[in-house]
This record gives structure tokens, sequence and C-alpha cells, in this order.
């Protein structure tokens, strides 16, 4: 496969790496959990579990997504499987349209992933409709966009690891 001109040729992602990154969204999901309930926050975790679906599919995909799911929900207290079945779905789509979105620059990546978080959002409020919650704040509509904003920088935090070169070298320009 030919890469586009000035794309880089990336070293392979370091699974630690990978599952830390995992952890820190969870962190950060906790952290913001903690401070505020504000419905219009980014969604860390759906966002990192996007951004390494779309990356790295073998690695981590629904099951980790599924799993991850269940961490936030135990984490929030809502109702179980809310944030999981969410997830899940999301993670699914991500898996299959990971080879298209890598195709894209950075503008068509994200107008690619913010439907994923669109629908993540929408099957968590329908979860909450169906079990009696009530009607969710309007402000919810915010998130999808605010994590899709957030995919540029992202990449660029997460992506950052794999662009370094191995054995730097005057010989080898690769």
């Amino acid at each position: 496969m030919m890469l586009p001109r000035g794309q880089a040729l990336l070293l392979p992602a370091n699974p630690a790496f990978v599952w830390a990154t995992l952890a820190g969204a969870l962190g950060l999901q906790v952290l913001q959990g903690q401070l505020t309930t504000a419905a219009w926050l980014p969604d860390w975790m759906a966002l990192a579990l996007v951004f390494w679906t779309v990356h790295q599919p073998l690695r981590i995909g629904v099951g980790a997504a599924f799993a991850a799911g269940l961490l936030v929900d135990v984490h929030q207290g809502v109702l179980l499987g809310q944030h999981a079945l969410a997830y899940t779905v999301m993670g699914y789509l991500a898996v299959a349209l990971h080879r298209r979105v890598l195709w894209f620059g950075l503008r068509g990546q994200t107008l690619h992933v913010l439907p994923l978080f669109a629908v993540a959002v929408g099957l968590q409020v329908l979860v909450r409709l169906l079990a009696g919650h009530g009607n969710p704040p309007l402000a919810l509509a915010l998130s999808p966009l605010l994590t899709a904003a957030l995919w540029t920088p992202a990449t660029w935090v997460l992506l950052a690891p794999q662009r370094r070169a191995p054995d730097p070298d005057e010989t080898r320009p690769l």
C-alpha cells in the first residue's frame, strides 16, 4: 500500500502504551465525573476506544469496548450495561469503518467518527428512556461534538510515540 505524500511511516504501536492510554482515558472519565456532572463534556473513554479501534483493530475491538463500558457503568452508577451497549456498538462500527477512516486526513476522520460518538450517546439515551429515567438534558447533544473535536489533538498525542525513528542514522532515511 502506498502512503499519501507527506505521511510518515509509523512504528508498530506498543501494546503497553495502548492499554495505558485506555487506563488514562478511564482515569480522565472518573476525574471528570468527580468534578462535575455536566452532560455536555466529552466522553474520554469513547474517544480512546474509537481511536485505538481504528488504528489497532486487532488489539482493541468490541470485547475491550464492552469491558470498558462496564467499568464506566460501575463508576458512574448508571444502569448496568448502558455504556457497555453503547461502546460495543460504537466499537463494532469503528472496526467496520477503520480502513475507510484512515484514508482521510484529520478533518475527514473527524467527520467519520462524529456519527460513531452520536450513535453511542443516542443508545445511552434510548436505554435510559426505556428504563424510565426521564428525558436527558439537551446539553447532552454537545458531547459527541466535543468528543469529535478532540480527535485531532488525540491523534497527535497518541501517535507521537510511533513517529520517532527506532535507530536514527544518517545512512537510513526511514
